[in-house]
């Protein structure tokens, strides 16, 4: 039996990225082009992803930890501000926050969902809560009608140190927007859901630029869109008031640089990658669909719980399958994990809480505090879903999942 199995046995690895000759073939342009830095290709990748999104700007970065992070900055978010973080969530979520010198408090789960408890998140609001971070955990967007109420109710605590947050009048709406990109909520898509967006498209997820994110905004009321990409520009290229394809005009060697700031610009060579990952990225969520239906028909049935990533009033990205597998401990589900490895399938956790890390323990957080995150921790596996997967290869994870869990369930 062993000897027919190991025939048989498939490689599924948890999340490849899918890069066609198409993107092959633009980066090799941009490499003959001489434009390897930030250029031509990154201006039209934020216009292209702008229109995508429905925002007037795009800001493409290096990372989504450092469009997080400029997104604060811009705020003029710093040191004693506090800023709201979902416990469930990838550490950029909040070490963004923490570069600018703010406090970050942790906010529990729900009970029943991996989103954050939002009567706690609006009771957790102080005088010094400059803003809150909701993360669309696995594509699925956030509660933002919910998480507006609650900031807008507390607008008589709000206390602005900036000119951009006096133009607000309340706390800012940051999303941390990184398994999302082309999911959409009551007709709006991710970036133009929360006062300010930020992107990922690392290697991993399912649009990307091999490393890079982006940055985008709502159009604030009193400000310009125009200076604030320009207070964007600046703060990714060391304060420099012009970037390298502005420098290319005749004569106009000559630049200032009007701030010590950061150097996290995207380069023309992971935007030629980006240009056609968009162009194929319709059906790249397509077929991530039809991979979710197919194991929603399969898991649902025997008990397991998973996210719903298609509703009535929302659309997911379908970036991650999280499962959850009932009244098992968290030593069986590493087990699981294990015996899904030795049949050559890849799955991995998402997340283990934020205040269960070195990092957080050491600034004082105890996971005791976040009961819901640990219990959704205790008991979460996430299966491989990507675009590389063929139909048998989906077939394949069933089969071996439904085996595996009938000791369990």
């Amino acid at each position: 039996m062993f000897f027919w199995r190991l025939l048989l046995m498939r490689k599924i690895p948890f999340s490849p990225p899918d890069i066609s000759e198409l993107e092959i073939q633009e980066v090799c342009e941009a490499l003959r082009s001489g434009w390897i830095t930030t250029g031509p290709r990154t201006k039209k990748l934020e216009q292209k992803l702008a229109q995508y999104c429905h925002t007037d700007k795009m800001v493409c970065l290096n990372s989504a930890t450092a469009a997080e992070e400029l997104n604060l900055r811009v705020l003029g978010i710093g040191p004693g501000d506090e800023v709201l973080v979902p416990a469930y969530t990838y550490t950029a979520s909040a070490s963004a926050a923490i570069h600018t010198g703010a406090t970050v408090r942790f906010i529990d789960c729900q009970e029943n969902s991996l989103e954050m408890d939002y009567d706690r998140m609006e009771a957790a609001i102080t005088e010094k809560t400059k803003a809150v971070i909701p993360v669309d955990l696995g594509g699925i967007p956030c509660d933002y009608d919910r998480i507006y109420e609650a900031v807008e109710r507390k607008k008589d605590l709000f206390r602005p140190n900036s000119e951009i947050q006096k133009a607000m009048g309340r706390i800012a709406v940051v999303a941390d927007c990184a398994h999302a990109l082309g999911a959409e909520k009551n007709g709006e898509m991710t970036g133009a859901l929360a006062d300010f967006s930020s992107f990922s498209f690392h290697a991993v997820k399912n649009f990307t630029t091999a490393e890079g994110g982006a940055s985008c905004w709502k159009t604030i009321p009193g400000v310009d869109n125009d200076e604030l990409y320009h207070q964007y520009q600046l703060l990714s290229l060391h304060g420099q008031s012009k970037d390298a394809l502005a420098k290319t005009k005749l004569g106009a060697w000559e630049y200032d640089i009007v701030g010590p700031w950061y150097k996290c610009n995207m380069t023309d060579i992971m935007a030629a990658i980006g240009l056609k990952q968009l162009e194929r990225y319709p059906g790249l969520l397509q077929r991530r669909a039809e991979i979710i239906r197919r194991y929603d028909a399969a898991l649902k049935p025997l008990g397991v719980e998973t996210l719903t990533h298609f509703g009535e009033d929302y659309r997911s990205s379908g970036h991650l399958y999280i499962t959850r597998v009932p009244n098992i401990t968290e030593q069986q589900r590493n087990d699981i994990i294990v015996k899904m490895a030795e049949r050559e399938i890849a799955c991995n956790v998402h997340y283990k809480p934020l205040p269960m890390m070195t990092a957080y323990k050491t600034l004082g957080f105890d996971i005791e505090d976040y009961p819901n995150a640990y219990k959704h921790y205790a008991n979460e596996i996430t299966l491989p879903l990507h675009t590389k997967l063929s139909d048998e290869d989906v077939a394949y994870v069933i089969e071996n999942f439904t085996e595996i869990l009938k000791e369990y369930l």
